[in-house]
């Protein structure tokens, strides 16, 4: 008897042990809602990435996870609904995807944990104030572009370059930011910069006819108005034989010469490491907001070839993919 007790109680222990350790045998299923302020490539590949990345911690849509999905479509207001419907239903964790969207649901609670990811500036955007002790309910990751880099990249590509154009949502934190940091990146390098403003997606391509027209190259930052309308952009960037430059390598789908930035992929897979954390049980206090890790380089030899560019040596020895 006393055999058969011992092992009773090994059993009892082993059994605790893995229901402490183990997301797929919580009796709870874990609630994740995620709110997106448009879809396009990069957006939707971060979000892609969190549920790959929840997946591989041992959370499974459908049984001990509850992944709900909602896109604003690029406006702010219905963001705004979004975050008020997800705050209604009280999931564990809200993720936030991009600034508006994040910026909506910090507005909408000040108990339920929120993940933000593909962020620019989170303290410029208000969602933290100190990004190494995030004193409420709000943390996650950025994706500052290295934006002083991007401006190297063009140079090597058009050492005679003087200008660079501009198109940004004046709406967005996220691109404000930015915008600021490409001004200062330019004037330390004696460039000027030529700006267009676009309020939605559909003002995009218009905006960037007139700019295509003064500057010698175009940069398209990750803002979301410009992400989901690039098409337009390197259209009208191509119609005035002006290359492109990305801060995102999604945009060499669309057309443009170079790209660096993030592997949007990772960054998702990365934010489903804080979302973890918090289903068991880690305070937003003890997650510090931190930056995406890797940076990606991509080149387009359809559209070098089409502006007459030739890629140095010392660029292509960077690349880590050619688009042929």
């Amino acid at each position: 008897m006393v055999f058969k007790s011992k092992q009773l109680l090994t059993a009892v222990a082993v059994a605790a042990s893995l229901a402490l350790s183990s997301p797929a045998v919580l009796a709870d299923v874990a609630k994740v809602a995620v709110s997106q302020i448009v879809e396009h490539p990069a957006l939707d590949a971060a979000r892609n990435g969190l549920l790959d990345g929840l997946k591989q911690k041992g959370y499974v849509e459908g049984e001990n996870l509850e992944f709900t999905y909602q896109t604003a479509q690029g406006n702010p207001a219905i963001a705004v609904q979004i975050a008020k419907q997800f705050v209604g239903e009280n999931p564990d964790v809200l993720v936030g995807i991009a600034t508006p969207t994040a910026q909506a649901l910090a507005a909408s609670t000040r108990s339920i944990p929120i993940v933000f990811t593909a962020v620019t500036d989170p303290v410029g955007a208000k969602l933290v104030s100190n990004p190494d002790k995030p004193n409420r309910n709000v943390t996650g990751l950025s994706d500052l572009s290295p934006v002083a880099q991007h401006i190297e990249l063009m140079q090597e590509l058009l050492p005679g370059m003087k200008s660079v154009g501009v198109i940004f949502n004046p709406g967005e934190a996220n691109a404000v930011a930015l915008v600021e940091l490409l001004r200062n990146a330019a004037k330390e390098r004696g460039l000027m910069v030529v700006e267009g403003t676009a309020l939605k997606s559909a003002d995009v391509q218009a905006a960037a006819q007139i700019v295509a027209a003064k500057a010698d190259v175009i940069y398209a930052p990750t803002d979301n108005t410009v992400a989901s309308a690039i098409d337009g952009l390197v259209n009208a960037g191509n119609q005035n034989n002006t290359p492109v430059i990305g801060a995102s390598t999604t945009y060499i789908e669309s057309g443009a010469l170079a790209a660096l930035g993030f592997d949007y992929y990772q960054v998702g897979i990365q934010t489903a490491d804080y979302v973890d954390a918090i289903l068991k049980g880690k305070k937003v206090s003890e997650l510090p907001v931190k930056v995406a890790r890797g940076s990606d380089l991509a080149l387009n030899q359809k559209a070098a070839d089409k502006l007459g560019i030739t890629f140095p040596a010392s660029v292509l020895e960077r690349a880590t993919s050619v688009a042929k």
